[in-house]
């Protein structure tokens, strides 16, 4: 009898449209590749590549390790469109995603957008914790898998409203959570406390412009984003006025304004 062999599930999706520079949307965590629809809709013509992750929006999950499969899909795929002289633009972990691969290809990226994204957010989060003592099975990881809907729903939503000070898009964040695979929800978010950039920084060769949402302290998120870059040799950070996490959605204009210049200085 003969074996069948089945492809591996696609750890990203990713969709192309347009002509122009080719520019790499990366979303965060939970977040649609649509999430960048309005910022590409303001910005010059360009060649968009939106990408969307393997366990949310409804796209069938992958085992994990979750991010170092989306990372090789990722550099995969530039691989095989041939595509050089790239921009990527990421938000959030999508902007882990996008010094990651800046930093292993150099030669093929020349530019960055980081749109308040931290190259290790343990940091922040878990000061002197190393990654080592961070594992998938924990007592914090079977409580959120165990967690009854409702429970996860009230969560969810009281995430959302910390992230944007849009009312209505705060009902979208908490749906995206709502709607993604749990263990990928949980064990993907494991795999960005372990995640440290800091040490590949000095390896990008692209010019970075860095947007960072002022809430809760515009002075400390500065200072926050100046320590923890400081690896990279070209960069610009700007910190986006009366903002939260989702700066496409509480200042668009300003994000709109600010890439549009990026991409147009040469």
């Amino acid at each position: 009898m003969a074996a069948l062999a089945f492809a591996q599930p696609q750890a990203i999706r990713v969709v192309k449209k347009g002509k122009g520079t080719a520019v790499l949307f990366l979303p965060g965590f939970t977040s649609p590749g649509s999430v960048w629809n309005e910022t590409i809709r303001h910005l010059p013509r360009v060649e968009s590549h939106v990408v969307s992750y393997a366990g949310f929006n409804g796209i069938p999950p992958v085992e994990t390790p979750w991010y170092p499969r989306l990372r090789q899909e990722l550099l995969d795929y530039i691989k095989q469109e041939k595509l050089d002289n790239l921009t990527l633009i990421g938000h959030s972990m999508g902007g882990n995603l996008a010094v990651d691969i800046a930093a292993a290809l150099p030669d093929r990226v020349t530019k960055l957008v980081l749109v308040d994204a931290i190259p290790c957010m343990r940091a922040l989060m878990m000061p002197g914790v190393p990654a080592s003592q961070i594992s998938y099975e924990n007592s914090y990881n079977k409580q959120m898998l165990e967690m009854p809907d409702a429970q996860f729903a009230q969560m969810a939503a009281g995430m959302a409203a910390n992230m944007t000070s849009n009312k209505a898009m705060a009902d979208t964040l908490a749906r995206w959570t709502l709607e993604a695979h749990r263990p990928t929800y949980v064990y993907g978010y494991t795999d960005l406390l372990k995640l440290d950039l800091r040490e590949v920084l000095p390896s990008v060769k692209a010019k970075v412009l860095i947007l960072g949402a002022s809430f809760p302290d515009e002075k400390v998120v500065l200072e926050n984003f100046q320590k923890q870059y400081a690896g990279l040799p070209a960069k610009t950070i700007h910190i986006a006025p009366a903002s939260r996490h989702f700066i496409m959605f509480d200042q668009p204009d300003w994000l709109y304004g600010k890439i549009d210049a990026f991409l147009k200085n040469e």
